[in-house]
């Protein structure tokens, strides 16, 4: 198993995407191909004293920065992203990583891999912790606008992952909307549940926005702008609620006393929500495993993502997702596409 890792595309720069490799390698026996600028990426292995045998490096001098249109780097057939995203393309390497422009890897993605049947916008799952198991969100951020076809493939691919990925039998799957009866939600939502109800995947219906942490389903399905806007919300929620917690405890004497009691569980849960306990979001629909890191991650979470992406090739998540979308997808009508297509231009601009 080899997975090809954009390096040099998080906020922080390639040292903890190298750390990261160094220890998926050592835990998970997994070889690496480091994707960057050479010479950096060998300074960083000598400073580490690294000399891993499962560690490689594959040159690309230029790099994609965060702000950058996805679709004007596509041309940029030297950039770290494309390197990488074609060495999967070869069957050089099983699977890609990346820290990088969310957008630009879509596009590359997109229009390298190509996509899965009847696909034509493919989604990020996203994770987020409930009472119960961990509940993902689908979409979560790559499309803005969607139709309700799409949001019932997010829903199987989602339902997908859940099943064969995270192991549970008939994954719950729940629609993101106002209200929970079936006349709530705009145009899109209402007719997706109408979609969802002809298949024989397990939806329960609609869900609200404070049932997405209930632990009650596994799956939201949502375009990618309130998916989005929900992930960054619930991030910026659970900051808030630490620091909150963090400065009453320094309040008092008593209270610091009264904190040594329940710094062990605010640990754990803290734990729990961190991003870089799951490593990244799988980009589903894409003909390919592609796993998105967090801008911000560090060794573990690049440990993470290195061990996601593994699972997914060796459980062939891919193959699953293609029966699944051309099985369901005549439950609601539609033709199964003999081979995966390039996505539309405006794909490449989300």
């Amino acid at each position: 198993m080899r997975i090809a890792l954009e390096a040099m595309g998080g906020d922080d720069g390639p040292r903890p995407a190298v750390e990261g490799a160094v220890l998926a390698a050592r835990r998970y026996n997994l070889e690496v191909a480091l994707v960057g600028r050479r010479r950096h990426l060998e300074r960083l292995l000598s400073a580490l004293k690294v000399d891993d045998p499962r560690l490689s490096i594959v040159d690309a001098p230029d790099v994609i920065g965060m702000k950058e249109s996805p679709r004007k780097t596509l041309s940029r057939r030297q950039s770290s992203l494309a390197v990488a995203t074609d060495l999967v393309k070869s069957g050089e390497a099983d699977a890609l990583v990346s820290a990088g422009n969310t957008g630009a890897v879509l596009a590359h993605t997109l229009f390298s891999w190509r996509t899965l049947p009847n696909i034509k916008k493919p989604a990020i799952a996203a994770f987020l912790p409930t009472f119960g198991a961990d509940v993902i969100v689908i979409d979560a951020g790559a499309n803005v606008d969607c139709k309700p076809h799409q949001l019932v493939h997010f829903a199987i691919m989602g339902s997908v992952y859940c099943k064969y990925v995270l192991r549970r039998e008939a994954p719950r799957v729940g629609l993101l909307s106002n209200g929970e009866e079936e006349t709530k939600g705009n145009e899109a939502v209402l007719e997706t549940n109408g979609l969802l109800r002809q298949t024989d995947l397990n939806f329960l219906g609609n869900v609200e926005g404070n049932d997405v942490f209930s632990g009650d389903v596994d799956v939201v399905v949502c375009d990618g702008f309130v998916g989005n806007v929900l992930l960054k919300s619930a991030e910026g929620l659970a900051s808030l609620v630490f620091k909150m917690m963090k400065k009453e405890v320094t309040q008092s004497v008593l209270a610091m006393m009264g904190a040594a009691a329940v710094i062990p569980a605010a640990r754990r849960i803290k734990k729990r929500c961190d991003y870089d306990e799951y490593g990244g979001a799988p980009l589903l629909g894409v003909n390919g495993v592609a796993i998105i890191a967090h801008g911000r991650s560090n060794k573990k979470a690049f440990m993470n993502a290195l061990r996601v992406a593994a699972e997914c090739r060796n459980l062939n998540l891919v193959r699953h997702l293609s029966e699944e979308l051309v099985r369901v997808g005549r439950q609601i009508g539609e033709q199964p596409g003999a081979e995966g297509e390039a996505a539309p231009e405006s794909a490449a601009a989300n």
